[in-house]
Order: structure tokens, then C-alpha cells, then sequence
């Protein structure tokens, strides 16, 4: 297993120890583990998109689970017996759990099962009160603009 050494970062920042645990823990816990087989991808500025393959798993064996900055996707297969004998086991027919760590602000906007893939759309929103603001100097009373305002007057 390879092991990326964060001590010259750790040196150097101040307040970024949870994001170089977090990294430290994903590759000791993941462990090689590579079952569902699943996609991340960006489709915009703010918005994510999270496709597990599911094949042969119904909706009502998924749980996914949100919690501030964690997501659990549990699939919980039942025991079935099969008619006649099996000669050969290919196709994977046990239980998973995936988790993916979520930054701050996002949150999960919808769920899909369709053709075998498990479809997870993410969106963040970061509250009004922690986007940038332009603070104007030599005004009375500390004026505050939102930046956007400020953008849009300058252009």
C-alpha cells in the first residue's frame, strides 16, 4: 500500500488537520475494496454526480443514509436459492456499503435506480451568510456589498 507522507503540509497550514486525516483514513480504510463499481463526476460549478453499479439490486435493498458530511449507500442483498444448480457464480450477489465523504454545504438532491445504475445527483449551496462580501472602506457605518453586486457594476 502506498502512504503519501502529509508532514511538510501539516508544517506549513494551520486548520486543514481534519482535510489531511480524512485523506490518511480514505486510503487506510479503503483497503483495495473496489465492489460496487461506481463513477464521480462534476457537472457544473456546484453540482456532482455519484453512479454505482447495482446490477441486480431493487430499490427497496438500497438504503442511503446522508448525514452532515458523510453519505452510506448500503446494499443489502437477500438470500435466494436458485432453482436448479449453479455451475458457475459469476454475476457478484452479496451486500456492499460505500461511503463517500461530502465537503461542507452539500447535500444529496436526488436518488435514481435505473438500467442497473444507481444515480446520485449532489448540489452544493453555500448559505448567503458565508459567500464572499466586499467591505467598502471610509463609509459610515461599514457599508457591506454582496460581491456579485460589485462584479456586475464593475463590468
Amino acid at each position: 500500500m502506498n502512504r503519501f507522507d502529509f508532514t511538510p503540509y501539516r508544517r506549513s497550514t494551520v486548520g486543514f488537520d481534519r482535510l489531511f486525516d480524512l485523506l490518511e483514513n480514505q486510503v487506510r480504510n479503503n483497503g483495495g475494496e473496489n465492489y460496487p463499481p461506481f463513477n464521480i463526476e462534476r457537472r457544473g460549478e456546484d453540482a456532482y454526480r455519484i453512479t454505482l453499479a447495482v446490477a441486480g439490486f431493487k430499490g427497496e435493498e438500497l438504503d442511503i443514509t446522508a448525514q452532515q458530511n458523510l453519505l452510506t449507500i448500503v446494499g443489502k442483498k437477500r438470500d435466494e436459492q436458485p432453482e436448479g444448480e449453479m455451475l458457475h457464480v459469476g454475476i457478484a450477489n452479496r451486500g456492499f456499503e460505500r461511503r463517500f465523504e461530502l465537503a461542507d454545504f452539500v447535500r444529496v438532491a436526488n436518488a435514481d435506480l435505473a438500467d442497473g445504475l444507481l444515480i446520485i445527483d449532489l448540489v452544493r449551496e453555500v448559505p448567503e451568510a458565508m459567500k464572499p462580501k466586499k467591505i467598502v472602506v471610509g463609509k459610515p457605518g461599514l457599508e457591506i456589498v454582496q460581491q456579485e453586486e460589485t462584479d456586475s457594476k464593475a463590468a
